[in-house]
């Protein structure tokens, strides 16, 4: 290939450059590898018998007969695993009770030892030649419980004489975090002129990933070591977990791979106890072991989202600038406490909890409580689109008490662009933001001004048309602020660039390449990103949106080393000084003359026969992407159905890599937020039984439930706390989307006089609820 058309290669697919994903061609033509395409020799399936109780004793076990049954090879019980050693799922808990003692929660153990805490936690395994032997042996699994009073309403497990999940907490309070001052926030209400008091739900959410969480292990032959497969956004802290639990493992023994993952939205961000049981069985076994979830596993056992209730305040001087926000909330953090679950709610969402308003003066008291429900942790957003929910939906009360238009009371409030670097209430630093400005470019691509046009539409057509708006911000990088990269360039034309970030489906590894490519100038099928696998890489995965923001710095600090230390060694084949090499677009020349040698010609001379270097990066701290988000729906009075007509959104995440990826992301997003706004909650029955359990009861977006979007970028501020200039992206659709779709219902409501009953209802607007409320009104003379 001619030095030109390398070039030109690298003008076409270098960053900012719209770029086909290379990670789909072997996806659609159905040469993907994932976790449950794994088969081994005599490999063994495994199966969990789950309690149908959400909270009781294990009074007894007997599994003499489904161990008597062909085919099966053992069968685990969570007594047995204490008995060889196997230790409860590393937690953290790095907050205090109300009482100033440690935090608590009870240890979550691979299989419930003991007791049962919330309906569907594993209590035995069965390993069998088959799946259909493994749940023959299910069937004939005796066990005798001791059914306990359960509770999965917070409200109800804080009050006295609740059933108690923990004896440590007898309260049923894990822990308690304070933020801000009590008396300046009491103060600033005495005199602020105007206040607003909402009584708000985020509703408890399931990840709905395409792929449900599967596991596979089995011990190499040859160096006897335990390799693990799995589905997993984080490889590295699953061996760090496997290491921490299963007895007698050691660093050197064990490796963790990740192939293609089909989705992850936080619930593929942790250990979870059944990845334990099966890396132990195929440890103690010696045979290849494989678990994969069915889809109401997944429902009943993997980690939920969100669930939290605020008692949420503001207060406002006589001309619209906020004095103060005062917030009491009560956070289900489930039976167990997973650690991101708690911190998620105590701390990372209040982080962002005044964003991108100029809000002096924050009260906070955030309460994680304990229920027999699924633990709760990390869901798309992790805290960031509860805090935003309530500040959105306290601006638009404020604006609708006020009655000054909802774009001009956020406007009134904005932290302005010379205030930056600004640190907010929580002491967070948003290094840069042109907040107005995104409210501006929001305001046109929406129409904002056409509306009464579009409502007048509506009207005529039985329909009730609302508006919603979401100006905004959110904190990327998971406080794990280095990533470190390592290159090889071999050859055959292939440079191969490893990461400890992971691919789930978000496209990472097409944004990494297009980065390669302004490095190295060569096409983007010269480049191969390989992630996935501890005995090449670890970190800290990917998770709060930090992959781009901090991995690809990371990318191209390793792309420029390399070139560099390719330059020397070029000098010595080309036998010039090291400052008279230059490189382009593949190949390294001698300035001057007509002396050159290719990349991978010159990989091929060195005595291993390639070319390694590696770079690591530091950002500066956290990103913070904003945006501008309208949302407008009608409501059918008839039937209380709520329809998205148009969305449109100005998005600042600095400087855009992948531009279709990035769309992509924000759309989906958007997908996911409405989702949350308009049809998803999981809901706890009578005795803490789950009663959605299926897709048949957790309605779960469809595709042809929204219009195409009005989606675009403003470039305009770069990060200034990466090299990049790039600001993450993965979550910022999600947090927009939720309050900017409610907060539309709401106006269409209160446009027939109903916004104060409107501003009542809690998510999800379903049609019954919408449909309800219409109805409730005086039938007109």
């Amino acid at each position: 290939m001619s030095n030109d058309s390398l070039t030109d290669s690298a003008l076409r697919f270098g960053s900012g450059q719209k770029v086909l994903r290379i990670e789909d061609p072997a996806l659609v033509r159905g040469r993907g590898r994932y976790t449950d395409d794994t088969t081994l020799p005599g490999q063994l399936h495994l199966m969990f018998l789950r309690s149908p109780h959400a909270h009781a004793r294990i009074v007894s076990i007997d599994t003499a007969d489904a161990q008597a049954l062909p085919g099966v090879i053992a069968v685990l019980t969570g007594a047995g695993l204490v008995e060889a050693g196997v230790l409860p799922i590393p937690a953290r808990m790095p907050f205090k009770r109300p009482d100033g003692s440690p935090g608590q929660a009870p240890p979550r153990r691979p299989l419930a030892h003991d007791m049962v805490r919330f309906a569907g936690e594993a209590v035995v395994a069965v390993v069998a030649e088959s799946t259909e032997a493994a749940l023959n042996a299910l069937d004939l699994v005796a066990i005798d419980y001791q059914d306990l009073p359960a509770v999965s309403d917070p409200a109800l497990a804080v009050a006295e004489g609740a059933p108690v999940v923990w004896h440590e907490a007898a309260d049923n309070i894990a822990a308690q975090m304070r933020h801000g001052s009590a008396a300046h926030a009491a103060a600033a209400f005495a005199g602020a002129a105007h206040a607003v008091s909402l009584d708000l739900v985020n509703q408890r959410l399931a990840p709905c990933s395409m792929e449900p969480r599967v596991t596979a292990a089995h011990v190499d032959q040859d160096s006897g070591r335990l390799v693990v497969s799995i589905s997993s956004q984080m490889p590295t802290g699953v061996r760090t977990a496997l290491l921490a639990t299963i007895p007698g493992l050691k660093d050197d023994q064990i490796r963790v791979t990740v192939g293609d993952v089909g989705g992850g939205f936080g619930m593929k961000g942790a250990i979870h106890p059944e990845d334990i049981v099966v890396a132990y069985a195929a440890w103690l076994l010696k045979r290849p072991v494989k678990w994969c979830s069915q889809r109401l596993e997944d429902f009943i056992s993997a980690v939920h989202g969100r669930d939290v209730r605020s008692l949420a305040e503001l207060a406002l001087d006589a001309d619209g600038r906020v004095l103060a926000l005062r917030m009491k909330s009560q956070a289900n953090i489930g039976a167990y406490s997973t650690g991101p679950g708690i911190v998620i709610q105590l701390l990372i969402g209040a982080w962002v909890s005044t964003s991108i308003y100029d809000i002096p003066v924050i009260d906070f008291e955030l309460t994680g409580v304990l229920t027999n429900t699924t633990p709760v942790g990390a869901y798309r957003g992790a805290g960031r689109p509860e805090f935003i929910y309530i500040i959105e939906r306290l601006m638009d009360a404020a604006a609708r008490k006020l009655q000054i238009d909802p774009a001009e009371l956020r406007r009134r409030n904005m932290i302005r662009p010379d205030q930056m670097p600004y640190c907010n209430a929580m002491g967070k630093v948003y290094d840069c933001g042109a907040f107005e400005r995104m409210l501006d470019q929001g305001l046109v691509l929406a129409d904002w001004k056409g509306f009464a046009t579009r409502h007048s539409e509506s009207a005529a057509r039985g329909r009730l048309r609302g508006r919603g708006i979401a100006t905004f911000l959110e904190w990327t990088g998971g406080e794990a602020f280095e990533e470190t990269v390592s290159v090889t360039v071999r050859p055959d034309g292939i440079i191969e660039l490893v990461s400890a970030t992971q691919a789930m489906g978000q496209g990472i590894a097409t944004s990494y390449a297009q980065l390669a490519v302004d490095v190295f100038g060569v096409p983007l099928e010269n480049i191969r990103i390989v992630q996935g696998d501890t005995d090449r890489a670890n970190g800290f995965g990917s998770a709060g949106s930090r992959s781009l923001f901090i991995g690809g710095p990371a990318i191209r600090q390793a792309s420029l080393n390399t070139v560099e230390h390719a330059k020397e060694l070029a000098a010595q084949a080309l036998e010039a000084a090291a400052g008279d090499i230059e490189y382009r677009a593949g190949r390294f020349a001698v300035v001057g003359t007509d002396l050159q040698i290719g990349l991978f010609e010159l990989a091929g001379r060195q005595t291993n026969g390639q070319i390694a270097a590696s770079g690591k990066t530091t950002v500066g701290g956290a990103s913070w992407p904003n945006a501008c988000h309208v949302c407008e729906v009608e409501i059918d009075p008839q039937t209380g159905v709520v329809e998205v007509v148009a969305y449109a959104s100005v998005n600042d995440i600095g400087r855009v890599i992948s531009p279709t990826i990035v769309r992509g992301q924000i759309e989906g997003g958007v997908a996911q937020g409405l989702g949350q706004a308009l049809s998803e909650a999981v809901i706890y029955g009578d005795e803490a039984q789950l009663s959605t359990a299926s897709f048949m009861d957790y309605a779960v977006p469809h595709a042809d439930s929204f219009i195409g979007h009005l989606t675009e970028f403003d470039t305009s501020v770069p990060c200034t706390t990466n090299a990049l200039g790039a600001k993450g992206v993965g979550e910022l659709g999600t947090i927009g989307a939720t309050p900017a779709a409610v907060l539309a219902v709401i106006d269409a409501l209160d446009r027939i006089g109903l916004g104060h009953a409107a501003e009542k209802l809690q998510m999800p607007l379903t049609a019954p609820k919408i449909w309800q409320l219409l109805n409730s009104r005086p039938a007109r003379t």
